[in-house]
C-alpha cells in the first residue's frame, strides 16, 4: 500500500473508533463499505497469515508454541543467551526474542531448528525516527532475523498524529522484506481510542500482529486489552500479549482471550507449571 494522505488516515481512524465504540464489529462493518474506496483498502491491508483458534482445553505445556522466549534486559550476557537458546530448542518456544547485537549468535545457535529468531527494533522508547528503525531493522534482517517486533511512536499517537504513526510502522514493514513484524503499541500508556487507532494503523500498514506491551513501561497485557484488540483486527491478525507474564494461568487467559503468542521470559516455569484444571482459565 503506498502511503496514504493524512487527512484520510485520520478520518478513517475515527470512523473506526465510532464503530468499535458503537459495539460494532469494526473489521466486518469496514469491509461492507463501497468496493474500491479507501476506506476499504484500509481495513482489509491488514496481514491474513495468523489465525485465531479456540482452545477452551489448552493446559500448559500446549503454550511452547505460543511463546516468544524473551531476554531483552540491558545486562543480558553472552552465557545467558546462550541458554535461552537452549532453553527454546529443548521447549519447541516459537522464537527467542533479543536485541539486536545478539540476532547473530541466535541465528547460528537455533540454525536447522524451527525456533524463530526475533529481534526488537526501536525498542524500547520508539521515539527515535521512522528511518532509524527501518535502517535497525535491515541489519536485524541481514543478521538473521525472522521476526521483527517494533515500539510505535506513542507521542505521535497521542499527539493524533496519525500519518506519522501509519508511515512509521510501514517503513520497518519494507525493510523487514516479508518477515513477521509485530508493532509494539504500549497499551499502559494509552486510552481505548488511542488503543484502537493504534491497532487500525498496524492493520492498514501490513503488519503482522499487534503486541500489548514492552514490558518496560508502567504495566503490561491484561485479558481487557487483549480482547480489545482482537474485536478491532479481527480474526486474521496477531496479537502478541506481552508484559508481565510470569505464570501458566495468565499465559492462557491471554490465549483464550484472543492472542496468537505471549512474550515472556518465565517461559520455561509457565510450561511447566502444569494443568490449571480449569477450562478456559
Amino acid at each position: 500500500m503506498n502511503s496514504m494522505n493524512p487527512e484520510d488516515i485520520s478520518r478513517i481512524v475515527d470512523a473506526v473508533v465510532r464503530r468499535v465504540e458503537a459495539g460494532l464489529d469494526a473489521p466486518r462493518e469496514c469491509r461492507g463499505m463501497q468496493q474500491g474506496s479507501t476506506e476499504k483498502v484500509m481495513i482489509d491491508s491488514g496481514a491474513d497469515r495468523v489465525s485465531i483458534t479456540n482452545t477452551p482445553d489448552m493446559n500448559c505445556a500446549d503454550l511452547a508454541s505460543y511463546i516468544d522466549h524473551t531476554l531483552l534486559k540491558a545486562n543480558a550476557t553472552e552465557t545467558e543467551i546462550e541458554k535461552l537458546c537452549r532453553e527454546a530448542l529443548q521447549y519447541k518456544f516459537a522464537s527467542v526474542c533479543v536485541n539486536t547485537s545478539y540476532v547473530d549468535a541466535c541465528a547460528r545457535l537455533l540454525a536447522g531448528s524451527q525456533v524463530k529468531v526475533c529481534c526488537v527494533v526501536g525498542f524500547p522508547l520508539g521515539a527515535m525516527s521512522a528511518d532509524a528503525k527501518a535502517f535497525e531493522t535491515r541489519d536485524a534482517v541481514r543478521r538473521g532475523a525472522q521476526e521483527i517486533d517494533m515500539v510505535i511512536n506513542v507521542g505521535k499517537l497521542q499527539s493524533y498524529n496519525f500519518a506519522y504513526v501509519y508511515d512509521d510502522i510501514r517503513a520497518v514493514v519494507r525493510a523487514a522484506s516479508g518477515r513477521i513484524v509485530k508493532v509494539i503499541i504500549e497499551t499502559a500508556l494509552l486510552n481505548e481510542d488511542q488503543k484502537i487507532a493504534a491497532c487500525v494503523l498496524a492493520k492498514a500498514a501490513d503488519a503482522d500482529f499487534v503486541k500489548t506491551s514492552t514490558g518496560f513501561s508502567t504495566a503490561g497485557a491484561t485479558e481487557q486489552d487483549i480482547a480489545l484488540m482482537r474485536r478491532v483486527v479481527g480474526a486474521d491478525m496477531g496479537i502478541k500479549a506481552a508484559g508481565g507474564i510470569r505464570d501458566c494461568p495468565t499465559a492462557i487467559k491471554m490465549v483464550t482471550s484472543g492472542a496468537t503468542r505471549v512474550g515472556a521470559s518465565a517461559s520455561v516455569g509457565i510450561v511447566k507449571g502444569g494443568d490449571t484444571g480449569k477450562k478456559g482459565y
